[in-house]
């Protein structure tokens, strides 16, 4: 089965553009999570004790204001708090395995379109799901907002969290833009 790859002319600058251009922005972006994320799994599993103490410390609240009202909030078990950074851990590598499958599947749409693009769409779109609820619901709302890691000076990772959780969404909405080949003509309704 033969692809055809037709060209469209650019409305703004009325150059010819090809449809690829979106899923080679695709393909680079959500590779460029993909390696951020293994980066980040692969820190944490080879020098595990440096963020074991980051989580450690946000989940026993020590190093915030103790207001008495939110100190019962607080995790002081080791064995538990250890048990969530695994879990951070295996989610963060799961989110990588995903992203970079999805990364291949961009690159795969780029010869073959249609039915891998819907593929590829369809992993990146679980793989920067999986780091929007690592970043935005467990550090920012759950690390930030429950274990108060906003008030600590020394343990507070809420600027890195939104900047990863921003950048994955910026990624997910350019990822589900149509393609010139997918915009329905002027005037046709579907």
């Amino acid at each position: 089965m033969a692809v055809v790859r037709e060209r469209v002319v650019s409305e703004r600058t009325g150059g010819v553009r090809s449809p690829r251009t979106l899923a080679v922005a695709s393909a680079v972006l959500t590779g460029t999570m993909a390696l951020y994320i293994a980066l980040v799994a692969f820190g944490n599993i080879t020098d595990f004790g440096t963020n074991q103490q980051f989580v450690r410390h946000v989940l026993a609240m020590d190093t915030t204001f103790k207001d008495e009202d939110l100190m019962w909030r607080a995790i002081e078990s080791t064995a538990l708090q250890d048990a969530a950074y695994i879990a951070i851990i295996v989610w963060e590598t799961l989110a990588a395995a995903v992203l970079i499958a999805a990364t291949a599947l961009w690159c795969m749409s780029l010869r073959a379109g249609g039915e891998v693009v819907r593929r590829a769409r369809r992993a990146g779109t679980v793989g920067l799901l999986m780091l929007m609820l690592l970043f935005g619901a467990g550090f920012i709302a759950i690390g930030g907002e429950w274990f108060s890691m906003w008030q600590s000076k020394s343990w507070n990772g809420l600027d890195a969290a939104t900047r990863v959780f921003l950048l994955s969404g910026l990624v997910l909405v350019l990822t589900h833009l149509p393609s010139a080949a997918e915009r329905p003509e002027p005037g046709s309704e579907g």
